[in-house]
């Protein structure tokens, strides 16, 4: 079973972040990623840096992830 902390853990390890913020029930997870590798880029563009830093656990051991990005200047201003 993956739980939330490895999910962040495996985030942290595949991309600079600022923050990261994982819940989730052992297969279904919910994300906020804060990274400055997310400027200039789209939404998609974003989420999909997120999947390179899951790798293959994505398809093997996590069945769902939910996430929300945020440029560091983007989740300065939610704060």
């Amino acid at each position: 079973m993956v739980f939330p902390e490895d999910v962040k853990r495996y985030i942290e390890q595949g991309l600079a972040c600022d923050y990261v913020e994982v819940e989730g029930d052992g297969q279904h997870f919910e994300a906020i990623v804060v990274s400055p590798e997310f400027r200039g880029k789209t939404m998609v563009q974003q989420h999909q840096l997120v999947y390179k830093a899951l790798g293959e656990r994505m398809r093997s051991q996590i069945h769902a992830l939910s996430m929300k990005t945020y440029t560091p200047e983007q989740w300065a201003q939610l704060r």
